[in-house]
């Protein structure tokens, strides 16, 4: 498989517009219902324009899952299951019934928009002025204006005052100590709204991201503790993009809504509940009270310290003590994916280094021993399976990869050891 890059184009099959051509690379097509996304295809540049046929083939088998998903007469929501896929609940009997597919899913691809007044968007940014810029300017054209937005600027000097302070809609913290723990932290500490959501700094959230979030809270006792989103790439560029989104999975490709509760965390608990399936930090929100309950971010934990997964740690806190989160990619943002394999295998050294840390920190909070069998079980086998995979497909690019994820795996064996580490406790909620 050659990693060269790609073309992205956005397709609304409601328009009627003619299919976009290939600018002479491969294309990643992200099929959207208006408002709704629906999924994603690739196509070789000769496979491009899309045929009527092409086109009328996704948007059936697209339309068929979301309304799977979003039904209520057919089963919706569904929860997530060991996978991190929806349990199938649809039976043959329902599935006859349903009429008016495509009306349907217009009526669902319509939603007035949900007001954002009470959420409170926290944007963590360190020395990356010009990717900060264009995130406030995305969410400077929100539909739905966030209740406030709080800037954590994690630099020493506090590189992103000048920038934060030129837009009156936007609060300054500045948090000196290194950690994107930390700095979440102080976001939540300085978050005045019921609902704090996060983005990166490196993301440009969708028109409609903050309604779409806020709409997630707003189901009264159906709404959840937590909730993640979609994360589109915002281009496909270089080789190392390319291979981190269709190699690697970038962020998710999931485009039905899950609910992720006790059911993930009892079917996955023997090898340590699978929570990385839930969503992506760079697309997250919470209810505010959920962190008095749970506490806050592991400071332990995240780019600056161990690596990453603080966001998979906090939401295993959740569905472990009886919480649910929610996976809507109705909340879209598109993600600058890192440029070059230098960046790329930096990346994923720290995410296998950041993974081995959350599950030691897992196994110790409860107690559950499955965590540490995933680090010396399931996480060797899973190298040894691309391995060989890598070999049979010819793909050294692959091989470079698995290479810095075996380092940070080994270089996350010492926090099982480290008794001074493993001493250290989380920070406790904001009151």
């Amino acid at each position: 498989m050659k990693f060269s890059p790609m073309q992205i184009a956005h397709v609304d099959l409601a328009e009627h517009a003619p299919p976009p051509r290939s600018d002479g690379r491969p294309m990643l097509a992200v099929l959207w219902w208006r408002d709704l996304p629906l999924g994603m295809v690739a196509a070789a540049a000769e496979e491009t324009p899309f045929s009527s046929a092409t086109l009328a083939s996704h948007l059936a088998r697209f339309a068929a899952e979301q309304r799977a998903a979003r039904d209520p007469a057919l089963g919706a929501p569904l929860r997530g299951t060991y996978d991190g896929r929806p349990e199938d609940r649809l039976r043959i009997r329902e599935a006859r019934d349903a009429q008016g597919t495509l009306g349907w899913l217009d009526s669902v691809s319509r939603l007035p928009p949900c007001s954002a007044a009470d959420l409170s968007v926290v944007i963590c940014t360190r020395d990356r002025g010009p990717h900060l810029a264009a995130c406030l300017a995305s969410l400077a054209s929100q539909q739905s204006p966030p209740g406030e937005i709080v800037v954590v600027d994690n630099s020493a000097a506090g590189d992103a005052r000048p920038l934060c302070e030129a837009r009156s809609d936007v609060r300054y913290v500045h948090e000196p100590r290194p950690g994107l723990s930390h700095a979440r932290n102080a976001g939540i500490r300085a978050a005045s709204r019921q609902i704090v959501a996060f983005t990166d700094d490196d993301v440009q959230p969708h028109p409609l991201w903050t309604s779409e979030v806020a709409r997630v809270f707003s189901e009264g006792e159906n709404a959840p503790d937590a909730m993640t989103g979609l994360v589109l790439p915002a281009r496909l560029d270089t080789p190392a993009q390319v291979f981190f989104q269709m190699r690697m999975g970038g962020f998710g490709s999931r485009f039905v809504p899950v609910r992720f509760d006790r059911l993930l965390y009892e079917n996955t608990q023997a090898q340590g509940a699978h929570v990385w399936h839930i969503g992506a930090g760079a697309n997250m929100a919470f209810r505010r009270a959920i962190f008095d309950r749970v506490g806050l971010f592991d400071t332990r934990l995240g780019a600056g310290a161990s690596g990453c997964s603080e966001d998979s740690e906090m939401w295993y806190r959740i569905i472990a003590t009886g919480g649910t989160c929610q996976y809507e990619p109705r909340a879209v943002v598109r993600h600058d994916h890192r440029d070059s394999w230098r960046a790329l295998h930096s990346q994923m050294r720290a995410y296998q280094n950041g993974h081995v840390s959350a599950l030691v920190a897992q196994a110790d909070r409860f107690g559950d021993r499955g965590n540490l069998r995933r680090i010396f079980r399931q996480l060797p086998s899973y190298f040894l399976r691309e391995l060989f995979e890598s070999v049979q497909a010819q793909e050294p690019e692959r091989r470079r990869v698995l290479a810095e994820e075996l380092r940070g795996w080994a270089s996350g064996l010492r926090y099982v050891v480290d008794r001074r580490w493993r001493g250290k406790s989380s920070e406790k909620g904001p009151r």
